[in-house]
């Protein structure tokens, strides 16, 4: 019963930095455009495939 007398508060201060650190998230604009790392991604494995396609109008040499 003792030990609850510590580990209460100390449980509810990791709750109050977990808060404050999900506040300052949010505050700095971390959560603001979640979907434009995911584009960024697939856009780079567009770019990528483009430059090692050979063009249409080209001929090969053999």
């Amino acid at each position: 019963m003792d030990s609850l007398y510590l580990l209460i508060p100390v449980a509810l201060v990791f709750v109050a930095v977990g808060i404050k650190l999900l506040l300052w998230a949010i505050d700095n604009g971390q959560y603001d455009d979640l979907d434009k790392e995911a584009w960024r991604i697939i856009a780079e494995e567009q770019k990528h495939d483009a430059k090692h396609q050979p063009e249409e109008g080209k001929r090969q040499q053999p």
